[in-house]
């Protein structure tokens, strides 16, 4: 599982602010404006649109290391975009570049680490996980 076939693959994903979004509704902050853990959300999205043309059907990536600076705030009704580039890779491991802008605004930026996985196998891990502690 080579993962120099993601090399430079980019992933754009966009949002308008809604009140749901904001730190207040995501219990991040007591203001009104876009929440971190939405803009994340949004960026680790961007990264999945990055790899989707190159993941083979028995393939998935999971989200497993964030470095991030939100650094700017974005008010509802604002449009935000993330775009995310492969910069790095090895036989599982793969590291997004990811910028935030609204408008012409750059409102975060940082670097996604995800892992490719197969996707039954994972899934089946996860459901043993969880029968072994009762849930």
């Amino acid at each position: 599982m080579s993962t120099e076939r993601f090399s430079g693959a980019v992933g754009i994903s966009r949002m308008t602010v809604r009140h749901g979004d904001t730190a207040i509704a995501l219990g991040s902050g007591d203001v009104p404006v876009l929440g971190t853990p939405q803009v994340i959300a949004l960026a680790e999205n961007a990264t999945i649109t990055a790899l989707a043309e190159h993941l083979e059907q028995s393939e998935t990536t999971v989200g497993v290391h964030v470095e991030f600076n939100h650094l700017a705030a974005s008010s509802v009704g604002d449009e935000v975009i993330a775009t995310a580039t492969v910069v790095e890779g090895s036989v599982k491991k793969i590291i997004f570049s990811v910028e935030c802008h609204s408008g012409n605004r750059l409102i975060a930026k940082g670097l996604i680490t995800r892992v490719l996985v197969d996707r039954v196998s994972f899934i089946a891990k996860a459901a043993a996980e969880a029968l072994t502690r009762g849930n």
